[in-house]
């Protein structure tokens, strides 16, 4: 059965203890990690996390989806999305 995932205080924690570093220095790693993350992606690049996947945004032509509450077609304008693949080190050490 799945656990809770980790809460971004546990992570920082864990991170702090690993790096041999106190809570303040690994959260401001951790925030500046994520904000290059963003500025990149969201410029239409992509980030690599060597052993865990890589991170990059892909568009989405318009097409047409339908509204399951009333079935009615609706013209949805093209848009981007934020993908993830996952690296072949981080799939085996699952499933091994």
């Amino acid at each position: 059965m799945a656990t809770k995932p980790m809460t971004k205080t546990q992570l920082v924690a864990a991170l702090a203890e690993a790096a041999d570093t106190d809570k303040k220095s690994a959260g401001a790693a951790l925030d500046g990690l994520i904000d290059i993350i963003t500025r990149e992606v969201s410029g239409g690049g992509a980030v690599t996390l060597p052993g865990v996947g890589k991170i990059y945004c892909r568009e989405r032509p318009a097409r047409m989806v339908r509204n399951p509450a009333t079935g009615e077609q609706i013209h949805k304008d093209a848009d981007k999305v934020v993908k993830m693949t996952i690296a072949k080190a981080l799939k085996d050490s699952v499933n091994g």
